[in-house]
């Protein structure tokens, strides 16, 4: 495939992120681009991504998908969990195909360009003959570079403007606010519909306070990530060793635990089937489907009793997905 091919033109930073070297001469070939923050890598930013490398693989051009960190929400301190962590992202990203990323420091500098500094300073470098943009797409300085302005920039400096429409599964349209919706509702199974893929955070397996060994449902505690959480509530989930090269079945609950008092908030995976000690390992948990809320049980008894109907849903819904 494509994707195997050696890019003359990137290199690899510590956290395992391509960057792209843009001086005129490092790539002998124009370009397809398409530019969004493609936070969650959901299906309507594929939709964008794919379009760009029918350009690429139609006219021989490199695809090139242009992301921004941090979020823009972040530089105007406006509060902002991403659905995706940086590095997950990129991964996701370089999985849909032959194409390179390049990643732009969102900062008040890029943030004041108006939209022809951005094209002369980020997109004529790149070669760019084709511009893939979405439905809701702008570009440059208080949101100036509507479509039309774009498409004008394109007529001068040698570029189509190509503007999907709205992506819509399910009644849906596609998005990463959309999605933010259905994720803090813990209606993840809608969630994975739109994203193309299940719903999942990654984390290091710390140290609990043993109760759910106790109960007799040891439990690998996952450090809080950075990135949005489901809403409190047990979960069937897939749980994956990346190290082991391994992919468990899992009954995940995110809450404080309220049979015991009030705790602060915990990720807590039974795995189905194995006694792995997983301590100071990364693992990813995708989460399948909700089984229900996190509630006040009367007894231990009684908590034990509705883990174990949690664990038998879990099996049952699980089963299709290994």
């Amino acid at each position: 495939m494509c994707g195997k091919r050696i890019n003359p033109f990137s290199t690899v930073l510590s956290e395992q992120l391509t960057i792209m070297d843009t001086s005129p001469s490092a790539s002998p070939r124009a370009t397809a681009v398409t530019i969004g923050n493609f936070d969650g890598v959901h299906q309507g930013h594929q939709v964008l991504i794919r379009r760009a490398l029918t350009y690429s693989q139609q006219f021989g051009l490199d695809c090139v998908v242009i992301t921004f960190w941090p979020h823009p929400r972040v530089l105007f301190g406006r509060p902002h969990q991403p659905l995706t962590s940086r590095a997950a992202r990129m991964r996701l990203l370089q999985g849909l195909g032959d194409l390179r990323v390049l990643e732009l420091p969102f900062t008040h500098e890029l943030a004041a360009l108006s939209p022809e500094e951005f094209v002369r300073q980020h997109l004529l470098p790149l070669r760019l003959k084709h511009l893939v943009i979405g439905h809701d797409f702008t570009l440059g300085r208080g949101r100036s570079g509507q479509p039309d302005v774009l498409r004008a920039l394109g007529e001068k400096y040698g570029f189509d403007v190509d503007q999907l429409p709205p992506v819509e599964v399910g009644g849906h349209v596609v998005s990463s606010t959309c999605l933010r919706e259905l994720i803090g509702k813990g209606d993840v199974a809608t969630a994975a519909s739109l994203l193309g893929h299940a719903y999942g955070c990654e984390g290091l397996v710390v140290h609990g306070e043993g109760r759910g060994t106790g109960l007799g449902f040891p439990t690998a505690n996952i450090a809080i990530p950075d990135t949005m959480l489901p809403a409190p509530g047990v979960y069937a989930t897939r749980v994956v060793v990346p190290h082991l090269g391994k992919t468990l079945q899992a009954v995940t609950n995110i809450g404080r635990k309220p049979t015991f008092g009030d705790y602060g908030l915990s990720i807590e995976s039974f795995l189905l089937d194995t006694d792995l000690n997983l301590y100071g390992n990364e693992l990813r948990l995708d989460f399948v489907a909700r089984l229900r809320d996190e509630k006040r049980f009367e007894s231990a008894d009684a908590l034990v009793a509705q883990i174990r109907t949690d664990v038998a849903r879990a099996r049952d819904l699980l089963t299709m997905y290994f």
